[in-house]
């Protein structure tokens, strides 16, 4: 017997991520004095700001909230671009772009925390084609 994991889609799948940017860009405002349009340009800062806190020597665990937040951020930057929707299963969300495939972009900015990985490049990779 097959078992099929209930998926959601917009707006439900959406809400948390879409808040966890929002929180994400009013943060990195008021406290970074820095500005976040949801524009793939933008990815550069939130990457050098995610590898400043890796230089600093910030506990993961202390920034695991901020992670999540840019993460979002940059999925809602390819969801803005590309058409794709937001997919959420077992408290986990991911990117759907219009050719299908998923993204997952909280886990990309926990990589580019580790130093290795990158939100510019993750959405660079899910929208070339799809403009």
């Amino acid at each position: 017997m097959t078992t099929v994991t209930e998926q959601q889609t917009r707006p439900s799948a959406a809400a948390k991520p879409v808040r966890w940017a929002a929180d994400a860009v009013s943060t990195m405002r008021e406290g970074a004095r820095l500005r976040l349009d949801y524009s793939a340009q933008s990815l550069w800062r939130v990457d050098r700001m995610i590898d400043d806190l890796r230089r600093e020597g910030t506990p993961q665990g202390a920034v695991e909230g901020v992670l999540r937040g840019l993460g979002a951020y940059a999925g809602e930057v390819i969801v803005r671009q590309t058409g794709a929707e937001w997919w959420a299963s077992g408290g986990e969300h991911w990117v759907r772009t219009p050719d299908g495939k998923l993204w997952d972009p909280m886990e990309e900015a926990r990589r580019c925390f580790a130093g290795d990985g990158s939100l510019r490049l993750l959405c660079r990779d899910a929208t070339s084609g799809l403009n």
